[in-house]
Parts: C-alpha cells; structure tokens; sequence
C-alpha cells in the first residue's frame, strides 16, 4: 500500500507542472507604449516555452494576477487597479480595487508590491475564484498595509467573459507586511490555507478557505519580525515555507503542518550579504531551496541534517547591463515555473531574466543560467505569484479526506466527552486524555461546515469552551492533532 501511494505522490508531482491554470505568465511595462515597451507574453501550456509580444491595456510592475482555464486559456488578469477579462478590456465591475492615495499614484503602472495579488479557485466551484489584494495604504511613512481585501470573480456571467461580483470586501484590518500573500493547499486536497503577516512582529495570519466560506485569522507567533521586504513561498510539497527578508538579512524555513495550519522553526539563516532585495522559491521536488539575493544566489538543502551549513553559492552576478547601463541585470523575485524551471527576475526594467534548468540537482549541477531568457519587452519587475493548485490530499494525515457528515459515523471513542449533554447554554467542557502536543477542537454543524476551531494546549486534559449563539440541532467535534484523533456528537436545545 505504501508503495502505492507512494507511486501516485510522484506521479502526482510529475504531471503538475504540465497543468493549464497557472501556464501563462503576463509580464512587461508599458504595455501600451510599444516596443521595447509592451506586454510579453511567457506561455507554458505547449511542450516549449513560447515567449511573444503582445499589445494589451494593463501594465504589470511587481503585483500581478493571471489565472487560466484547465486547458491554459486565458481567464483574467489584475495589476492591482483593475481586473482585465480574457478580450483584453476591463472586466465588468472590475475597475476602483484597493482604493486609497498609493493606488491612485500607481493607476498608469500596476501597483509596485511583490505578491500583494493572490488568485484562488473556489474549493468545489470551478467559475468562481477568490482575488487576494492590497495596497500600500500608509505610503511615505511605514509603507505598510492597513487593509486586507478580497473580492470575487464569476466566470459564469457575461457570456464567460467573467464579472467581479463583490468588491474591496475588507477581510482584516491591522498594520501588515506588504504584499507576500502566500496559500496552501489544505491536507484535504480541496480548501486553502491563505498566510499574511503583521507588520514590525513575528506574526503569522492565516484564514481556512472552505465551500463555506473564510474562517479565521488565526495566529502564530514565530520566526523573525518582517518589514516590508522579501518574499515568501510554500514548497510545492505543502510541506514547508520559507521567508526571506533581505532587508534584515535573513531566511526562515518552517515545517507546515497542512491540517492543522500550524508552523514549526525549520531553519534560521542570517545571510547578511548586503543585499536590500531578493525573493525565494524551491524546487519541484521540494528538497531544494534557492534564494536570490541581489548579486547572488544561494542554494540549500532541505533534506540535510544542518541546512545553514548546506548553503552553496549557484551565481554570482556577472556585470552584465540589460540592455545597457544603468539597468543591471541583478537577482530578484522567483518563482517556480510549470515547466519545473524556476525563472530570476531583474531589480531593474531589464529585458532579459535567469533561469534554473534543474532545480532538483545539487551544486552548480543546478545549472542557473544569467540572463540566459530573453524578452521582446522590457520587464516591470514583473513574475506571477502562483501557488500549487494541482497538490492534493495528504494521505495518512488526520485530515487527508474531505469533511463529510459520513466522516463522523465513527466508533466513539471513550477517552473524548463533553459536559452537559443536550447543551442548555453556550458552555460546555470538553474531557479527553492527556495531550501529548497542541492540538485543536472543531465544531462542525450536522452538514459538515465549520463553525468555530479552538486551539487546545499540550498537555492539557480538560477545557472549558464558549460557543457562538447556535440554533438548536445536532453538531460534531473533533479533537485533532498530529498523533490525536477523537469524535464526538452532541445536541443543542
């Protein structure tokens, strides 16, 4: 069974890459003044990159958004002031996102923030896809963000050609890092992990994205403080993340716990090389790590048993101007590629962008290759901001099935009680064997949403909870950790 499943993990990995929904990357600057300005075009969907100029009225700096179709036809596009539909003109409802004096600096360029746009596909819902956005609402003095939105997009209005159907919908308000929106999938294969991070703190945001809805934020206090710099990446594995901030000069790699939604500390790594920009990306395999900072490019081994000390430099900058002087053709943003290349884009409006050709191989094996991609266009900055949409369930893990009312027709377990049962108030206590690790306890209505999770402390044998005003019926918990599994159903009159 183990090799089984197994099998299936790697084919799973193989053919990911070879998928539709993130194969066309929008790049350029200008895309309405023409060549060397203009719109490239970066398409993966045939067996060879295909690399064309195109014409179109949205410029793209380093916020960018495309999505695909399954069979890589273009859906829509945002630059963070608008969103384009697939006929190259403004969807309906799609002008006036992230409202406030930066956007409207900004409305002739694209928003200038890496990763402040995040596309994701409602979980059972192929027409209908969640826009991730922000803005820098606090610009000239901290620059950070005030302000988390979402809007939606149905590709089932207009005859395909999609509307944004809600708008601007403030999902958190607080002081956050710019940009460097990241998801995951969930170990069910099917809902999301969505991730931000507070602005001048170590914390972690994170929002559960289900067929019900977003649940959330929770917290987690973890890893450096982050400013405005850097970027963030989950492996394609799901199984960690990694953060790079060049303007403190350092990387954290965490394990991620996909059910639970839980980071633990990996890997610190002060870097300190000088650098005031860079991004980071892993490999397809998920055992390679690569940050590009400015003038170099690190590589690190994930899989090694001391990862600071695994770190080998795979480029250094070469001196080489795109197209000449002053615009050096610098290290920047990564991102890894369908065709399982990870392509390095430029600090400047260059025309050319690196590229690695094998990830996976250690050393210089790797074989990253300076300015080795080139662009009828100059380049705004520009790379998507794509996560794995292909990954799915994680087998064996607590959460590796989707939610159902047929998930709960378990055997009780004995050890799992609550107190008073029916329920008369909103308190109830809930008994279980001593915690050996955090865990959390989930309360799911008969149907299977979800309608609050409490985080439970290691150790722990007994808690005391509070629940939201619920109607009277049948509801389900679970209490869930990485060795605890428990269900239970109780009433409410």
């Amino acid at each position: 069974m183990k090799t089984f499943w197994l099998l299936i993990f790697l084919l799973t990995t193989s053919i990911c890459f070879s998928q539709g929904i993130n194969n066309l990357w929008l790049m350029g600057y200008q895309s309405w003044a023409g060549i060397p300005y203009g719109g490239t075009n970066m398409n993966f969907t045939g067996s060879n990159l295909n690399i064309s100029y195109q014409t179109r009225i949205m410029n793209f700096n380093c916020t960018n958004g495309v999505i695909c179709d399954a069979n890589g036809n273009f859906l829509f596009s945002t630059n963070g002031i608008f969103v384009a539909n697939s006929q190259n003109d403004t969807m309906i409802n799609g002008s006036g996102l992230n409202l406030g004096i930066y956007t409207t600096i900004r409305d002739s360029f694209g928003l200038a923030i890496p990763q402040a746009n995040l596309i994701l596909p409602f979980p059972n819902d192929s027409l209908r896809y969640y826009l991730f956005h922000e803005t820098c609402d606090d610009y000239g003095n901290t620059y950070c963000v005030f302000f988390l939105y979402y809007s939606i997009i149905d590709m089932a209005q207009y005859a395909g050609h999609g509307a944004v159907t809600q708008k601007n919908t403030i999902l958190l308000n607080d002081s956050l890092v710019e940009g460097r929106l990241t998801a995951c999938r969930h170990a069910n294969g099917r809902d999301w992990w969505l991730i931000s991070h507070q602005y001048n703190t170590n914390r972690y945001y994170k929002y559960l994205i289900s067929p019900f809805g977003i649940n959330g934020p929770y917290t987690q206090d973890i890893g450096a403080v982050r400013g405005i710099w850097g970027q963030s990446v989950f492996s394609p594995s799901g199984d960690y993340f990694a953060y790079y901030d060049a303007g403190i000069g350092d990387l954290d790699i965490f394990d991620f716990d996909r059910c639970l939604g839980q980071f633990s500390l990996k890997a610190h790594i002060d870097i300190n090389d000088s650098a005031i920009a860079g991004g980071v990306a892993f490999s397809p395999n998920s055992k390679v790590l690569y940050v590009s900072s400015q003038n170099y490019v690190y590589q690190f081994d994930i899989n090694s048993s001391n990862i600071p000390s695994s770190q080998t430099t795979v480029a250094i900058y070469d001196g080489f101007y795109s197209p000449q002087f002053p615009l050096a053709s610098t290290f920047y943003l990564s991102q890894l590629a369908p065709d399982g290349k990870i392509y390095i884009n430029c600090g400047n409006g260059s025309v050319d962008i690196h590229v690695i050709n094998y990830p996976d191989s250690l050393g210089l094996s790797c074989d990253l290759c300076q300015h080795c991609i080139h662009l009828p266009t100059y380049n705004g900055f520009t790379i998507p901001n794509h996560p794995n949409y292909f990954l799915g369930a994680e087998i064996g893990s607590l959460c590796d099935t989707v939610l159902t009312v047929n998930s709960f027709n378990l055997a009780p377990n004995n050890s799992f009680h609550v107190f008073p049962n029916p329920v008369t108030s909103g308190d109830l206590t809930f008994t279980y064997n001593v915690l050996h690790e955090p865990a959390i306890i989930v309360i799911n209505d008969i149907e299977g949403k979800e309608i609050v999770r409490y985080h439970i402390p290691q150790w722990s044998s007994i808690q005391h909870l509070k629940l939201p005003k619920l109607s009277g019926g049948v509801y389900l918990a679970r209490l869930l950790g990485n060795h605890t599994s428990a269900n239970l159903k109780f009433f409410i009159e």
